[in-house]
């Protein structure tokens, strides 16, 4: 027989079960309901609930098919109209047969008060969160168990006797079963120290951009937990706050899949159960917050290397310690290595724990199937996971509001890591402050370097502009008014030309001709037609004519020569 998928949900006055069976035989069903029991057959499909209030006959039930989607859906009349029936969506608790839900253990030791069982625990009874001291007392070899235990409530030892070569990637601990609880300890913070990167840290510590992108993003959980304390505000009953999580088909696939088990725990190992559980939800809620609720293939690493519980089969006895070590944890492996992400894991871990065992198991999920897409990973949900899966639905809600509270009002400081956080954190601001002081030095050294640049350089300046008066001078000094010809003719072509070939070629308005002038006796003022010479540039043609114009005085000879070339000459410049 095949187990159908279904769901469940309810109003005031009935309880509506839908149970999909494509390919049944529509004529051959059958439906039976009394009290707490529900039973469906259609060929191949049957279904047997256990539903947690009583329903009843009385002529007012409904049912129909959907042909197109094969779902049969019934509606069935609740016995106390207006009562709510908790715990519709732990599906695998629902399917458990109903003598399986209040049997005794066929074996039960006499006169021993600590062994319970979750489902017949009293309600009344107050949860003690706080440390049990007792006196030291020295254990005999003799009396010492070879196989240390470990595993969900510590029921399992001799696992890895044979299992030792591919669990090796799996856990930090080498031969578990032979390495009691306080070797674990010891060796997992010796591993610790080892491992903690101070430069890494401070990396992430002074440059936290991307933690300040990742402490921004909000988990789905998030939201949720905003809707519980609004419907809280409006003095709405705490029991209706279940139907704001819900399950995924997915997720309704994964709880049809466990097999519905009880656990024989005593109080130790119950306590234990609570701890752990806070563990994995610290490392869980870590890896979603850092990938954004999108999983990728360091998920399955992520979650068991920030448990110590699953890597290093730890086992608790308060909430401070666990706090603790997942601290220093996260500043030891991950990528990301920031207290306020130990912090945000914190209290998300609390809005999980305060939206109830719904959110916890849509967590427990969510982890069982990366580790089941994950090689060796899977290993752990034989150990830990599937068992949390079947016993979260079964566990007190007020138990799981008690650990709520108790880590709640838990604290944690940097200084309690042991890792010396303060002052590492100290230096590197010491650091910091020193290299700001050093980069204004050099910035105060090159502004005061640049004034005395600019003085050398207006100095040189004025040296050069000294020199060229006193060469003006001298030149007007040469010149004399009613002078020598060859006085005039030095005088006016002397600053550009050589005395050797005293010539000068002038380009006329840009056009081609070019006029020469020989200083010489022979043919004075006589203009000569010349080889053709390179042009001259527009540009240098009228910087010669204005240095011509300031620095050379023009006077018209007596001789006819020099007054024609002294006319060429003023008019070339003009």
């Amino acid at each position: 027989m095949l187990t159908p998928a279904f769901d469940l949900s309810q109003d005031p006055d009935f309880l509506t079960v839908a149970i999909r069976v494509p390919y049944a035989r529509v004529s051959e069903f059958d439906v039976y309901f009394e009290g707490v029991d529900f039973k469906f057959y259609a060929k191949p499909y049957f279904l047997r609930l256990t539903l947690p209030g009583r329903i009843v006959e009385n002529g007012n039930e409904q049912g129909s098919y959907d042909a197109d989607k094969g779902i049969f859906t019934i509606r069935l009349p609740k016995e106390t109209p207006g009562q709510h029936f908790e715990g519709l969506n732990m599906l695998t608790a629902l399917l458990a047969p109903r003598k399986s839900r209040t049997a005794k253990p066929l074996v039960e030791e006499i006169g021993s008060s600590e062994v319970s069982e979750e489902g017949v625990e009293d309600d009344d009874d107050e949860f003690d969160w706080e440390i049990e001291q007792s006196p030291y007392e020295e254990v005999p070899e003799s009396a010492l168990n070879p196989n240390c235990r470990y595993g969900f409530g510590n029921l399992r030892s001799g696992v890895f006797q044979r299992l030792q070569d591919e669990l090796s990637d799996v856990i930090d601990i080498k031969d578990p079963d032979f390495t009691s609880a306080a070797e674990r300890r010891q060796k997992r913070l010796d591993a610790e120290l080892a491992k903690f990167d101070p430069d890494h840290y401070l990396a992430d510590f002074m440059e936290d951009e991307s933690i300040k992108h990742i402490l921004e993003y909000n988990p789905w959980w998030t939201d949720v937990y905003s809707e519980m304390i609004a419907s809280l505000g409006k003095s709405q009953e705490e029991e209706n706050l279940a139907a704001l999580v819900s399950f995924s088909e997915e997720e309704k696939y994964q709880l049809r899949k466990f097999v519905n088990k009880s656990y024989l725990l005593d109080k130790r190992a119950h306590r234990q159960v609570y701890y752990s559980l806070v563990d994995i939800l610290l490392a869980y809620c870590y890896e979603t917050r850092v990938t954004e609720g999108d999983r990728n293939v360091e998920s399955a690493w992520n979650i068991r290397k920030l448990s110590p519980t699953l890597c290093w089969f730890e086992t608790w006895t308060n909430v401070h310690e666990i706090l603790v070590s997942f601290g220093r944890r996260v500043l030891c492996y991950p990528l990301y290595r920031h207290f306020k992400l130990v912090t945000k894991a914190y209290r998300d871990t609390i809005k999980i724990l305060q939206l109830g065992k719904s959110a916890v198991l849509k967590c427990l999920l969510d982890i069982h199937k990366i580790f089941q897409e994950n090689d060796p990973a899977y290993i752990l949900n034989d150990l830990y996971i599937s068992d949390y899966c079947v016993w979260i639905q079964k566990a007190r809600s007020k138990k799981l509001a008690a650990l709520a509270e108790a880590l709640k009002n838990a604290s944690l400081t940097k200084a309690q890591l042991g890792l010396e956080l303060e002052e590492l954190e100290a230096a590197a601001f010491l650091v910091q402050e020193e290299e700001t002081i050093s980069k204004a030095g050099v910035h105060s050294t090159s502004g005061q370097q640049t004034p005395s640049s600019s003085s050398e350089t207006s100095g040189s300046e004025e040296s050069e502009g000294s020199a060229s008066s006193e060469t003006e001078e001298s030149d007007s000094e040469q010149e004399e008014p009613g002078g020598g010809e060859s006085k005039t003719g030095h005088s006016l072509l002397g600053p550009f030309v050589e005395e050797s070939s005293i010539a000068l070629l002038l380009n006329d308005g840009g056009m081609g001709k070019s006029t020469t002038f020989l200083g010489s006796d022979d043919g004075r003022g006589q203009p000569l037609a010349s080889p053709e010479a390179p042009r001259a540039s527009g540009p240098l043609i009228q910087e010669l004519g204005k240095q011509l114009e300031t620095s050379v005085q023009i006077s018209e000879p007596k001789d006819s020569a020099a007054g024609q070339q002294g006319g060429v000459l003023e008019r070339e410049s003009r």
